[in-house]
């Protein structure tokens, strides 16, 4: 099922004040975060337009958490985080996602709750697309 109101369902624009579409998984869309005060954030959506997790058949939900998983391994491998803090909100916007938050020791919000969208650091185009490129080429 698609809404045609969706970010996660539609693309392109739609993305544009949060975030860059890297790549389709088997289940999941996967996306860059644009404000990278967590350098590597990422967001992995349900490739079908469920508002919960609880509305995925077992099969489809084993999928979109062997997705994240294998997201987090690639957010590991590129850019070594102490944690990953996962989150997932979807009040708002009805698409079952997940955010994938890389923490540091002596980085940003360290032993705290991550801010939503904090806005202290957005990046040139070049740095989004070596982002992109780098998890892009280690998904697919």
């Amino acid at each position: 099922m698609t809404n045609n109101n969706c970010a996660y369902c539609m693309g392109g624009k739609l993305y544009e004040p949060f975030g860059i579409k890297i790549c389709d998984l088997e289940n999941s869309v996967v996306v860059l975060f644009k404000e990278q005060s967590h350098k590597g954030r990422v967001i992995v959506a349900a490739k079908d337009h469920v508002g919960d997790m609880a509305y995925l058949t077992d099969e489809q939900r084993a999928g979109f958490f062997g997705d994240m998983a294998k997201v987090a391994n690639v957010i590991h491998e590129l850019f070594n985080p102490d944690k990953i803090n996962y989150a997932a909100f979807g009040d708002t916007g009805g698409h079952a996602h997940f955010h994938l938050v890389p923490k540091y020791e002596d980085g940003f919000e360290w032993g705290s709750v991550f801010e939503m969208n904090p806005a202290k650091v957005y990046l040139t185009d070049a740095e989004y697309t070596e982002i992109i490129e780098l998890i892009k080429n280690k998904l697919i």
